[in-house]
């Protein structure tokens, strides 16, 4: 699927592109099912928020248990001083996560196929294995920051091998909190580990190397349709959406079953919901 130069590309820069990926009713049709999965979430059972920059506060037992489940995030802003939403429901969710790619069928349906199987294994993903899914709403307005991460922090394996697959569902731009990269950042070293011990989380530093700045990271607009790929050591960052326009994406990460995945990641599955792959 992938010609000699996108994959030189790729192991260069640690990210690729692919405009056109899903068409435009693909797209549709998950954000219609993001909506009605929105529509049934009642915020009366639970006012969890999800950010990155505070991550270890956002961990409680809602969010533990949606590893295997589907659950609604607030965004960081969405509630008043009084603790009540200050807009729509639907205008306040972060994010649903984590397990919609199993338990869905309208998200299997976009999660996997031929395509993504193909491309997967042209990445170096002998045998993907899909373990969570995100729908990212980035909210107008309200949307939050997500803060310079690794996403192989959260997907640690041996070697590692976790790759994000990252589905524009609208277009992403630089006013809207559009990703940014550091190309050719994946060669550094990870630098952080979060793990989970029972019900306990913790995050390992392992490693002091600063996160890019303004002179070495790039920002990554993308049309809706676009698919970005990028390997899990990869620096990343989103800005704050202060726009009028919502910036929705979906996103798996995936490893590779010949690596050995850690124990101690905060997601495991059980013979009750294997971990599968693209086909």
């Amino acid at each position: 699927m992938l010609t000699p130069d996108q994959i030189a590309r790729y192991q260069r820069d640690g990210f690729l592109a692919l405009p056109d990926f899903k068409s435009a009713d693909e797209s549709a049709a998950l954000r219609a099912r993001a909506g009605q999965l929105v529509d049934g979430f009642d915020p009366a059972s639970s006012k969890t928020i999800f950010t990155t920059n505070e991550q270890l506060r956002a961990v409680d037992r809602y969010f533990l248990d949606s590893a295997t489940r589907s659950r609604c995030f607030f965004e960081e802003e969405a509630f008043d001083a009084q603790g009540q939403l200050k807009q729509a429901k639907a205008l306040s969710i972060n994010k649903i996560g984590h397990a919609m790619h199993d338990l869905d069928p309208v998200f299997d349906a976009f999660s996997r196929g031929p395509a993504l199987d193909a491309l997967a294994r042209d990445l170096g993903l002998a045998e993907p294995q899909l373990w969570q899914s995100m729908y990212i709403f980035k909210q107008a307005g309200i949307g939050g920051e997500v803060g310079w991460h690794q996403d192989a922090t959260f997907f640690d394996s041996s070697p590692i091998s976790v790759t994000t697959f990252w589905f524009a569902l609208e277009d992403a731009t630089l006013y809207n909190g559009c990703l940014w990269v550091e190309p050719g950042g994946h060669l550094g070293p990870l630098r952080e580990r979060f793990v989970r011990n029972g019900d306990v989380v913790t995050m390992e530093k392992l490693d002091a190397t600063p996160w890019p700045d303004s002179k070495t990271a790039v920002p990554l607009e993308a049309k809706a349709g676009t698919l970005l790929v990028f390997h899990g050591l990869l620096p990343h960052y989103s800005a704050p959406n202060r726009s009028a326009h919502s910036r929705h994406a979906y996103t798996l990460h995936v490893t590779d079953g010949r690596s050995v995945y850690a124990p101690t990641n905060w997601i495991q599955r059980g013979a009750d919901l294997p971990v599968r792959g693209f086909v």
